[in-house]
């Protein structure tokens, strides 16, 4: 009563200013006799919804000039005013859409074209690159469109946010009406409403970027170029377009749109290191990494495009289908429950729906699997309208606020609810006739001499009829078309030869309908249509009605669980740490105690506690009889391109700023297969496609856990180089032939200038600093990467072949004043091991790779002990998803090729790598102190019989072959049952999709292609 005791005052106060309400002024001459009103309206007796959550009774809604002026129990209605009875109805706050492209004009489609294009072909004082559009300013660009509009407010809603969708920095969104008709200039509610992101970049055709760790170095870099642009005063700077718009749009709201749940959190990250927190765009799969979304803090826009069954009818067909695309078409309808139990903020968005007015059947759908309709009503209206600041203005029924609302025949998601008309901004648009006569019942109808049942079911303004014959069992479907209280049917009679087709014409008077007809000889006659009562279920024989409680009784059974990772053989709970004691193993420690026989190793809180022989169990440990087997620290992989989204940034020759780390891939299937065989933990090296790469990812195989979570804590940073054919593009083709360099010459000079202009730019930072802010120096992400390897604090790993080139690069870090870290593949490295001994290089080879292209044509299978024997580091490495499931056997070809002794050899695998990560302080060996990264084989562990049986990864059970099998079964059952609920869902009547998914790419070196999840 407070609430609605100050409605009324405020409606007094605005009551009382004379020409508050005037007609709006505008700049356009008129043409023709002006017809000034008012638009003064009150509805009355009214169910009355204020926001989502306060709801009035018998209320009045007063508006004026497209504002409402009251609305309560208790409202004055002005005697000029034009009153609309409500009895019955209700009245909701319209729907705000924060994710439309109304209004806007078409993207382009990217062209083809032969050949890079290295810069950028937009004329104009305009950022470097084609991607970045922050001068896009959708209200420049919007034009009213009655048609996509008209759809919108089918669908209820009043108000969208457009903007234009092209690119990766997307500029300025605007906030528009749905009333206009041509008229945008009073269409605009809020010009700059918006700023717009995405990691798609959308009709340029500018190379750069060609990866998703490239498109997160370009907005980063935007970032700190709009930041340098701001503050410098140097007299001849540029003058920049782009990025001030940029700088005008930095406190407006930040909507960034993400493919999939991962790229929601590469996208926050994004946002923490500027102090942005962005409203993400999501996919609708949100659910799948609840926890860490909600660490983001932020709020989603959550599509309603649940994916339809797949058709898997066929066998066939059904393996084509992963377990993940079957359990997230049964898990997508509960996302937005998911949200709201979890406390994570959302809106709603009609975005990727086939028909925007099938909102509210998708929100329906949303409620059904446990959304509240108050959760459901916020993020239609109050919330979407509070992240715009509007929330006085928009999605709310209060004096000021547009008059924009909603007239329906019941509970706005209730399923036999009917939207009537759907006001915008004061003007009526009638979605269905209100004032149409119920007309729903059962009626004996006669026509041409013949008596029938006539059943009409549906809603007024869409009724459905079916006739049935007296003693038929079957029911005639009846074609009906209703205009006021204007009917026309038209149905068959009989089947065969027999069949009649009658047309009908007619009209209701009182409780019944009636008119003329024609049969199908053009023959007229009357009929008439008698109310009987109301319409009679169908009475279902006993064996159906326990058929279909069965059925919904099967539909009320919980659905299926998340599971970490969201694929086949994640789990639903992650493996604790536990206090485990691993007893009477051969035990390969890799440190002084070499190979204890009937070993002990206790694990506890994700560490090796003790090492040595007859160890006794602490209280609540698990014991593992390991006799006859062999436990080994966990391989390390130094030189891999799993878990990734993208392996190459191959836009320009130097992409020191883009960081592996931004498209690791948590859910790709090849971790667990790697655990499978023995992996802990792996470098994610960028490609070979440029002389000086990305920055890499060193993971440990965390199954189950994000993409953060797999990065190995304090671990040094490393950076990919490359040498060789791949990155002067020698085997690209012959469009190829612009990017410099095209020589291996070319590839030193690259490197050279890249130094040098880091030694520059740190001179420039040290110039900065001592100008107390006078001099301000522009951020460069790339050469901030090349000082962390001139500064020590970034370490190379090369891709390397051939010796020259090996010599070359020892020369240039040597005449720069730092050492190669490793080098990699070094397929010629037995030429130069004692050269790279000198510099400081370690090595990781290939065990016994030749001749797949002609720079390795000298390679021997001798390599990796002839360098061990001058005393390098030497590594094994995969470079390859399915040999680093069997890295223990590469180690071993070291013992046939080169005689290296077994324990040395297993070192290529654990201690040596770890040591050229310089993570061997952590991991590599069996020490008291170091990670618990184990790996229990049935076999010797360099024997092609050993299988790992167990693999801990900071002493979690990561995988065991036991369990394994146990996962099989699941995904067996599971996949079973998603497949009967499909059939079943099809033959209920839903539409399908096409059985198929987007294949998984196991990356090599010089790859670019990008990988998807499959939903």
């Amino acid at each position: 009563m407070k609430r609605i005791f100050i409605y009324f005052l405020l409606v007094l106060g605005l009551w009382s200013i004379t020409g508050h309400y005037s007609q709006a002024q505008q700049t356009k001459p008129r043409n023709g006799v002006a017809e000034p009103r008012e638009g003064l309206y009150a509805f009355t007796h009214a169910t009355l919804w204020l926001d989502y959550r306060t709801k009035i009774e018998d209320a009045t809604l007063l508006i004026r000039q497209g504002r409402v002026i009251a609305a309560g129990k208790k409202v004055s209605v002005p005697k000029e005013a034009v009153v609309i009875d409500l009895a019955g109805k209700h009245v909701y706050p319209s729907f705000i859409d924060l994710y439309s492209h109304y209004g806007m004009p078409k993207v382009e489609e990217r062209p083809w074209r032969r050949g890079p294009q290295i810069e950028s072909s937009k004329q104009g004082a305009y950022y470097w690159n084609e991607a970045v559009r922050a001068e896009q300013e959708a209200a420049s660009m919007f034009v009213n469109k009655a048609k996509e509009a008209e759809d919108l407010k089918k669908a209820g809603f009043g108000a969208v946010l457009t903007h234009y969708p092209d690119g990766i920095v997307r500029g300025s969104g605007a906030l528009v009406s749905l009333a206009g008709e041509g008229e945008e200039h009073l269409s605009i509610l809020k010009e700059r409403a918006s700023t717009h992101f995405a990691f798609q970049r959308g009709s340029s055709q500018q190379d750069y970027p060609t990866s998703l760790m490239g498109m997160v170095a370009l907005v980063r870099q935007v970032y700190y170029d709009a930041d340098w642009y701001a503050k410098s005063q140097e007299p001849n700077k540029e003058h920049n377009l782009t990025l001030e718009a940029f700088n005008r749009q930095r406190n407006l709201p930040a909507i960034f749109e993400v493919e999939h749940r991962l790229q929601a959190l590469t996208a926050d990250k994004i946002g923490d290191e500027f102090g942005v927190q962005y409203i993400i765009k999501g996919a609708g799969d949100e659910y799948m990494r609840l926890n860490e979304l909600k660490q983001t803090g932020a709020t989603f826009i959550v599509p309603l495009n649940f994916p339809k069954p797949y058709d898997v009818s066929d066998p066939a067909d059904a393996q084509l289908v992963t377990l993940a695309q079957m359990k997230h078409w049964e898990l997508a309808p509960s996302n937005a429950a998911r949200l709201a139990q979890a406390g994570i903020p959302f809106v709603f968005t009609a975005a990727g729906l086939d028909k925007a007015e099938d909102l509210i059947a998708q929100v329906q759908k949303a409620i059904e699997a446990g959304l509240s309709p108050e959760e459901a009503l916020k993020a239609l209206t109050y919330r979407p309208a509070q992240l715009l600041g509007v929330e006085n203005e928009l999605g709310v029924l209060k004096p000021g606020a547009w008059a924009n609302f909603l007239i329906t025949s019941g509970e706005i998601f209730d399923k036999e609810t009917t939207i009537y008309e759907n006001w915008v901004q004061g003007k009526r648009y009638v979605l269905a006739d209100m004032s149409l006569k119920p007309i729903a019942g059962k009626y004996e109808l006669e026509m041409n001499g013949k008596k029938l049942s006539l059943t009409v079911k549906g809603k007024p303004h869409a009724p459905q009829m079916s006739l049935r014959a007296e003693g038929d069992t079957t029911d005639t479907k009846v074609n009906v078309q209703r205009q006021g209280d204007l009917l026309t049917l038209y149905f068959t009679l009989g089947s065969g030869e027999a069949a009649t087709l009658y047309r009908l014409t007619g009209w209701i008077k009182d409780k019944a309908l009636e008119g003329k007809g024609q049969d199908a000889e053009g023959k007229w006659f009357e009929w008439v249509a008698r109310y009987q009562g109301a319409a009679e279920e169908k009475e279902e024989k006993k064996e159906e009605k326990e058929k279909k409680v069965a059925e919904e009784e099967k539909k009320e059974q919980a659905a299926g669980e998340v599971i970490y990772p969201f694929v086949a053989y994640g789990r639903a709970q992650l493996p604790p740490q536990e206090t485990v004691l691993i007893k009477d193993a051969v035990v390969w420690t890799n440190e002084a105690e070499g190979i204890i026989q009937e070993g002990d190793v206790l694990i506890q809180n994700g560490k090796i506690a003790a090492v040595g022989k007859e160890l006794k169990a602490p209280k609540g440990a698990k014991i593992i009889d390991a006799a006859g087997k062999h436990l080994t620290p966990g391989i390390i992989d130094e030189h891999s391109h799993i878990a990734l989204f993208s392996v190459n940034e191959a836009g320009q020759a130097i992409s020191a700023e883009v960081r592996m780390a931004d498209a690791v891939n948590s859910e790709d299937v090849n971790i667990y297969r790697q655990l499978a065989g023995g992996v802990t933990a792996a470098q994610l090296l960028h490609g070979s496609a440029n002389p000086i790469g990305g920055q890499s990812a060193i993971i440990k195989m965390r199954w189950g856990m994000a993409p953060a979570q797999m990065l190995i804590e304090g671990a040094d940073g490393f950076i990919k180089f490359a040498l060789g054919e791949n990155v002067k593009q020698s085997n690209w083709g012959d469009d190829y032939r612009i990017r410099y360099p095209q020589t291996r010459m070319g590839v030193e000079q690259v490197m050279v200038d890249a130094f040098t202009r880091a030694l520059q730019y740190e001179k420039e930072k040290e110039e900065a600093a001592k100008s107390k802010g006078k001099k301000v120096v522009r951020t460069d992400l790339e050469l901030e990467t090349l000082l962390e390897i001139l500064n020590k604090k970034r370490f190379i790993t090369c891709h390397s072949y051939v010796a020259s080139e090996i010599t070359m690069l020892m020369r240039v870090a040597e005449r720069f004043g730092f050492r190669v870290n490793t080098f990699t593949h070094i397929l010629e490295g037995y030429k130069v091991a004692d050269k790279m001994k000198a510099h400081g290089a370690g090595a990781s080879t290939f065990a016994d790779w030749w001749a797949y292209k002609n720079e390795v044509k000298d390679a021997i299978p001798y390599n990796a002990a002839i360098m061990h024997k001058v005393g390098l580091t030497v590594a094994i490495n995969s470079d390859d998803a399915e040999m680093g499931r069997r890295l223990n056997q590469e180690a071993a070809k070291a013992v046939k090729y080169g005689g290296v002794s077994e324990e040395e050899a297993l070192k290529m695998v654990t201690l040596n790598p770890a040591k050229l990560l310089h993570l061997d302080h952590r991991m590599g060996s069996i020490k008291v102190g170091k990670d618990a990264d184990l790996v229990i084989w049935s076999d010797h562990p360099l024997s092609i019989y050993a299988k790992a049986e167990k693999t801990f990864v900071d002493g979690r059970l990561m995988y065991d072959m036991e369990e394994d099998k146990q996962l099989r079964e699941f995904i067996a059952k599971e996949r079973a049952r998603l497949i009967q609920k499909m059939i079943e869902a099809k033959n209920g009547g839903a539409s399908t999709q096409k059985a198929g998914h987007r294949p998984h790419k196991d990356f090599h070196c010089e790859d670019l292609e990008e990988n998807f999840l499959d939903f």
